[in-house]
């Protein structure tokens, strides 16, 4: 009797096992589901071939990988890239940033202007209790840059791992991070142009007009991390 409680117990713990790990993907892993569901991975923990510097053909090596990490080491390392473009889709990434630093994640990025963020609409990563760009609401994480405040419920300390969700179809864009929603709005829409009429990107031509784009990973100058970042184009 003792030992069939053992075995049963021992197949029970088995079956845990095979359940954890077919729902439950490793850092930088696509589970079986995800892969099924058309997911696919821009970082797999050990090279960056699938990004590049800014109006550059390769990496900055001030971008390293660090314990299965995208880490800008040092500031002037230059804003990374997605080397491909993305119209419609969603992407799911974990970052931390580190105190008083701050980045950023940039989508519908091209290299037309002068910097990354140009045209690109950027979702804030930032160190809240520390960087002196904590001022404005909609400056801090999550917060869609200088438009639409991200609720405090969404937030963490620096150096805490957060998890940022940015889904856009037909200019619907939707954000959210550490599973709270922080931005809503259809890009183009009437709440989008008064929006950015309110902000300093009033003044800026073709910003967010493009309808595809880059993704971009921010150097501020701060020490910054990312890892599983995984995206799903849709239609």
């Amino acid at each position: 009797m003792i030992l069939s409680i053992k075995n049963k117990t021992l197949a029970a713990i088995t079956l845990l096992s095979v359940i954890s790990v077919s729902v439950f993907a490793d850092d930088n892993q696509l589970t079986a589901q995800e892969k099924a569901d058309g997911w696919q991975l821009l970082f797999d923990g050990t090279d960056m071939s699938q990004w590049r510097s800014f109006k550059q053909p390769t990496v900055n090596e001030k971008w390293q990988i660090e314990d299965g990490a995208i880490t800008l080491t040092a500031g002037g390392g230059g804003d990374l890239i997605s080397k491909k473009t993305y119209k419609n889709f969603e992407l799911t990434l974990d970052w931390k940033i580190a105190e008083a630093g701050n980045s950023g994640i940039l989508i519908l990025a091209d290299e037309k202007g002068k910097y990354i963020y140009s045209h690109a609409p950027e979702i804030q990563i930032l160190d809240n209790e520390r960087h002196p760009d904590n001022k404005l609401d909609t400056h801090l994480s999550g917060s869609l840059y200088d438009l639409i405040a991200s609720p405090i419920a969404s937030h963490k300390k620096a150096g805490q791992w957060n998890s940022t969700k940015i889904r856009l179809e037909n200019s619907a864009l939707t954000v959210w991070q550490n599973d709270v929603q922080t931005a809503k709005v259809t890009i183009g829409s009437d709440e989008w142009n008064s929006l950015i009429a309110k902000s300093k990107f009033a003044s800026w031509p073709d910003f967010a007009a493009a309808k595809e784009g880059h993704l971009g990973l921010q150097d501020h100058g701060d020490k910054v991390w990312f890892k599983n970042i995984k995206i799903k184009e849709l239609n």
